[in-house]
């Protein structure tokens, strides 16, 4: 599934041809995708201007100029992409802007999802009420991350993957931070030292960016706006490495893959603690 990274990296390849950008025609090819299209869907589009693309969590977020918001999930194998041609079997969803731009839903799982919710009413909407803070915010710190930690009994990797936690965080970038701060995925969240705190802040951020400026994680379905793949999986220090050498200078220890809540964790128990 594609995580924050992903998702803020197609947000902003779909910059240029959304925001500010009127819809001349949409199509839609089928009735539903993991949920059904609302009702007069391609009607209540067509002829809207896209005032604001933001993200939240792992959701895009296309603010309409008359009150509503089309909100779009990626799902697993769901992708946005620009100027495609838009006639295959699973392109589900076909939008034309006065870029002029064809934006293009593909999703073969079918498990991604577009909506339209009332935008003045959006943090009240069963998609994002109850979400975390954004970890790219300067509101995610160390103050707020002890905070949210602090009497937690489930694993340190748990923790972080709850999305009232921190909002948009994956089992890749969790894994791949956790190493950067040196703690150990199995490490209970309560027992997390204080000090370590603004470390494990600082690497959430850190392997946040790093991901965005690669263009994200292509592992399976997943492409940028452009149809190009992203390139940080190339850069994994312990995700999918396992029996691999510890990348750490100096550590001489091995990745390990361990099953957490029915997700892999990878990490080095040498220099993890």
């Amino acid at each position: 599934m594609p995580e924050l990274p992903e998702v803020e990296t197609v947000r902003m390849g779909l910059l240029p041809v959304l925001e500010g950008r009127k819809f001349v025609k949409v199509e839609v090819r089928r009735g539903d995708l993991r949920v059904p299209f609302p009702k007069d869907f391609a009607k209540r589009l067509t002829g809207r201007r896209v005032t604001r693309l933001w993200r939240r969590a792992k959701y895009l977020l296309a603010e309409l100029d008359h009150g509503e918001t089309l909100v779009i999930h990626l799902g697993m194998s769901g992708r946005m992409s620009v100027h495609a041609e838009g006639g295959g079997k699973h392109d589900h969803v076909v939008m034309e802007t006065d870029a002029p731009a064809r934006i293009v839903f593909t999703d073969h799982r079918r498990f991604g999802l577009m909506t339209l919710v009332d935008t003045a009413s959006i943090d009240d909407d069963k998609l994002f009420k109850g979400l975390g803070v954004e970890p790219l915010l300067d509101d995610f710190d160390a103050t707020y991350l002890s905070r949210a930690l602090n009497g937690k009994k489930t694993p340190i990797k748990s923790a972080l993957l709850d999305q009232r936690v921190i909002a948009g965080l994956g089992n890749i970038y969790v894994c791949e931070a956790l190493f950067r701060a040196g703690i150990s995925p199995k490490r209970l969240a309560a027992k997390v030292q204080k000090s370590s705190i603004a470390p494990l802040v600082h690497a959430i951020k850190a392997v946040l960016e790093d991901a965005i400026k690669a263009g994200g994680s292509s592992l399976r379905d997943y492409k940028k706006a452009d149809g190009e793949l992203g390139y940080f999986q190339h850069h994994f220090r312990v995700y999918d490495r396992a029996a691999q050498p510890c990348p750490k200078k100096g550590c001489g220890g091995t990745v390990k893959r361990i099953v957490q809540a029915g997700r892999s964790s990878f990490y080095c128990p040498t220099c993890q603690k």
